[in-house]
């Protein structure tokens, strides 16, 4: 294993780190359409498309399966019973799937950022050793660097991230969280077990949210803000304990809403049980 990290006496790290701009990009020009660099760890029962391309120091396991036009950029992995669809990148250092029993999926198209980790075990102290754990990642998502997304924590439950969504740095997403589609999370936005996010919903940085809580569509949370409490569709949240602040009326214009229809919504009669309007 540790042939993986070490060249020679030296950590992957500092050998990198060592090198000027000019001298790392040779050191990466070997990642070519369809190419395997020889310092890479491929295991001969992996399942690899047309057109993959894998650099230096990376490390595919023996049930995994990458589709086609995948780039495996320097120093990232790919474990465990994890499938990869089609034209996904994975930057230096990303991780993706866990030597445990269950399933990692990732669709098409999906960028994994520098030292993002994908589908590794939950945090959940109720997780069993050896139970099945999932992970399904839609098309067209863009995870970017420091990100972490955790498999469920019982086999009866999965992780899913849908489509087209922007999850940047430094973001958390729990165990069993349901994450719809087009949705904004701005960096280090951190989501607690079973959390529910639906379409269009958009967080500024540094928001916490805690487990079992539900995120209303099109709706926006403030920075710095505390979610314990469901949010309710289309509105505004903030705060140190967020409270409502009206319609997220500039989100609602920005996905093609109209005045008549910003009026129409009803947000004392839409809300959820455990939220009250202001």
């Amino acid at each position: 294993m540790c042939a993986l990290v070490t060249v020679g006496s030296k950590r992957l790290s500092s050998v990198l780190s060592s090198l000027n701009s000019l001298s790392l990009r040779r050191f990466c020009s070997t990642l070519a359409p369809g190419s395997i660099h020889p310092t890479a760890i491929v295991h001969p029962n992996a399942v690899l498309g047309q057109g993959v391309s894998i650099g230096p120091f990376c490390t595919v396991g023996s049930t995994v399966k990458v589709g086609n036009g995948c780039q495996l950029y320097p120093g990232s992995h790919i474990f465990g019973n994890s499938e990869v669809g089609e034209r996904c990148v994975l930057m230096t250092g990303a991780v993706v799937g866990d030597d445990l029993p269950g399933r990692t999926l990732l669709g098409c198209n999906n960028i994994i950022g520098h030292h993002a980790v994908v589908g590794v075990k939950c945090q959940d102290l109720k997780y069993k050793s050896g139970d099945e754990c999932f992970l399904e990642v839609g098309d067209n998502n863009d995870i970017r660097e420091h990100t972490s997304i955790h498999r469920s924590s019982k086999s009866s439950d999965t992780t899913v991230i849908g489509n087209n969504n922007l999850i940047m740095g430094s973001c958390h997403i729990a165990h069993d969280c349901k994450i719809g589609n087009s949705i904004i999370f701005a960096n280090n936005t951190l989501l607690a077990g079973h959390v529910v996010v639906e379409d269009y919903a958009h967080t500024a940085g540094a928001v916490v949210v805690h487990q079992f809580c539900h995120v209303g569509s099109f709706s926006f949370i403030g920075g710095g803000s505390v979610i314990a409490q469901d949010v309710p569709k289309y509105m505004m949240v903030a705060g140190e304990r967020a409270e409502l602040r009206g319609l997220n009326l500039e989100g609602l214009r920005r996905h093609g809403f109209t005045a008549q229809e910003d009026l129409d919504q009803k947000p004392a009669n839409s809300l959820p049980k455990n939220i009250h309007a202001c």
